[in-house]
């Protein structure tokens, strides 16, 4: 089966790394040493940032 091309932006997944706290395993480790619940916790965000940006876009039409 073929591999899904990711969806978030490298830099868009180290920026989330950062804000929750886990960038360093990240960077020392990659991104296979984080817990699921940080993966988890990061795709969370990403929903949150893109409803938040989805919804300034509509208040300004």
């Amino acid at each position: 089966m073929a591999r899904r091309r990711g969806i978030m932006s490298e830099s868009f997944k180290y920026e989330l790394a950062k804000d929750l706290g886990f960038y360093d395993i990240v960077k020392e480790e990659g991104w296979g040493a984080i817990r699921s619940r940080d993966a988890g916790n990061m795709v969370k965000r990403a929903i949150e940032l893109a409803e938040a940006q989805l919804s300034k876009q509509q208040n300004n039409l």
